[in-house]
């Protein structure tokens, strides 16, 4: 239970499901964190965004798809807002690599199909489709969404002091990804200008 109440701090609960899922890499003093560490944080962290597991719990590959996804997402999302933050880098450099993992996580969710159920046409999926990895792949859908349309144009990196988070500007004078942050930023410029005026 403590592990899930942590989880809760770090997800800023406004911010696009994909976003979410990126600031699954979040720093504080101690240095630069990965909440996605084990398969029951896969869990988690769908129950914190509020997506339906179907009961089922995620596995070791589901853990490893995941961490690729917001890997993915993260370098596509510094390649976006051209972001230099050294600590916020992606742990995919290559940005055809970080295209073709998300691509290839969006096709994880197979077609709808129609099929007849006495005389009423229904729309289904495969059964076979593990539910965990299909929210993965709408996770990943959402992402192509919103890369390339106009949340692009918004989304950004918080350039606090040690902040390696995104998110999406929501308000013109919204510069950070928190109020934490910006108390935190203007300090440190409060600093620098009381240093420099030494």
């Amino acid at each position: 239970m403590a592990e899930q109440s942590r989880i809760h701090l770090w997800v800023l609960p406004d911010e696009a499901i994909p976003v979410r899922l990126m600031n699954t890499i979040w720093a504080d003093t101690d240095g630069v964190h990965d909440e996605l560490q084990a398969s029951g944080d896969v869990d988690a962290f769908l129950d914190t965004v509020g997506i339906d597991r179907a009961g089922e719990t995620a596995t070791p590959p589901d853990l490893e798809s995941a961490r690729e996804l917001r890997d993915a997402l993260r370098r596509l999302a510094g390649h976006v807002t051209s972001d230099s933050r050294v600590a916020a880098a992606s742990a995919i450099a290559d940005i055809d690599r970080a295209l073709s993992v998300v691509n290839r996580a969006a096709t994880d969710l197979p077609a709808p199909q129609l099929a007849l159920t006495g005389d009423v046409l229904r729309l289904q999926r495969h059964a076979e489709q593990r539910p965990v990895k299909a929210r993965l792949a709408l996770i990943a859908q959402d992402a192509m969404q919103m890369l390339t349309g106009d949340v692009a144009t918004n989304l950004r990196a918080c350039h606090a002091p040690g902040c390696v988070l995104y998110f999406v500007k929501s308000h013109p004078r919204r510069e950070w990804c928190s109020v934490a942050c910006g108390n935190r930023a203007r300090a440190a410029r409060h600093y620098q200008k009381v240093r420099s005026e030494r």
